[in-house]
């Protein structure tokens, strides 16, 4: 989630965490695309706010790269049914992207409750949801004041697409229809996928796991970029336990697909994070101070943000 003052330097961070920009060095979107995607090749899906890649067979990474959250939502299909693993900012028509790619119902999946992985969710008829307050609590929605900076010029490198207007912009609230728990499984027919929760950035974050294919969905438990941990409800000590439980997990895996800027990703970087953290712990290494009582460390594939105190 993206604050005020700090806005443009932390984007820049997600984008490049060696070496922060100002705004009048250069404008985050100037930097697109990131070289790591230049390896996949956009698909006939993409539109104008969506750019859509086969990352894997029957995986598709939907990615939303002109908002500063550069958020990747996944669909995942199976034989009866696909599963659609978090639905983006609302801002682009993600159903619209995913009737596209298949005529199978859809069944949505959150790898937590944020409003820039919820922002879908209410355009389908079947989601999933973690067992949590948390939860249960930003199923209500977000209003417009709340989530206004997203659709802001400072967070958007193009227009809004046709339709959209700034002004109306909020997350609608949406109806879970079950509620899942640690180790419940997801039968896709061609591919059995296992919830693994590893709370810390948000009391119901969670993994997907498909054994199998050794494959790990982390949504923003991991990714490359600003890390970011210090919202409210957001528990290091939690954390750093579930990433420990990953980096433990990581060398029976082949990729991590995480639900911002990069969809394919080394899982080495888990153990690199668990590393970081002790680091941090054991005061090893010197963070940054922001002006908003936050510090920033950085590390050669991410950035950790945490608060001051």
């Amino acid at each position: 989630m993206v604050k005020n003052t700090l806005a443009f330097l932390m984007i820049m961070m997600l984008f490049d965490t060696c070496k922060p920009q100002t705004e009048s060095e250069s404008r985050w979107c100037d930097q697109l695309p990131r070289e790591a995607n230049t390896q996949f090749q956009k698909s006939e899906y993409s539109n104008y706010w969506f750019e859509v890649y086969q990352v894997q067979d029957s995986i598709y990474a939907i990615y939303e790269p002109y908002q500063w959250q550069e958020v990747i939502s996944y669909l995942i299909i199976g034989n009866e049914f696909a599963l659609l693993f978090d639905t983006g900012n609302g801002i682009g028509d993600i159903k619209e992207v995913v009737n596209k790619i298949t005529s199978l119902p859809i069944r949505v999946l959150n790898s937590h409750s944020h409003y820039d992985h919820v922002g879908g969710n209410a355009d389908f008829d079947y989601i999933y949801g973690m067992d949590t307050e948390f939860t249960r609590l930003r199923k209500q929605g977000l209003p417009h004041e709340r989530v206004a900076e997203e659709v802001s010029p400072e967070a958007l490198c193009k227009p809004l697409p046709e339709g959209v207007i700034a002004e109306e912009h909020s997350i609608q609230p949406y109806e879970i229809d079950e509620y899942v728990a640690e180790g419940f499984t997801i039968d896709l027919g061609n591919r059995l996928l296992e919830v693994i929760s590893i709370p810390g950035h948000t009391p119901d974050a969670i993994g997907l796991w498909d054994k199998e294919n050794r494959l790990m969905w982390t949504g923003d438990t991991f990714y490359q970029g600003a890390i970011w941990l210090f919202a409210k409800e957001t528990n290091l000590t939690d954390y750093k336990r579930s990433i420990s439980r990953l980096a433990k997990m990581s060398k029976s895996l082949k990729h991590l697909l995480p639900a911002h800027n990069i969809p394919l990703v080394d899982p080495s970087l888990l153990t690199e994070l668990d590393d970081a953290l002790l680091q941090i712990e054991n005061s090893e290494v010197k963070g940054v101070d922001s002006t908003d009582g936050r510090i920033h460390y950085t590390f050669e594939h991410f950035t950790i943000l945490m608060n001051k105190d």
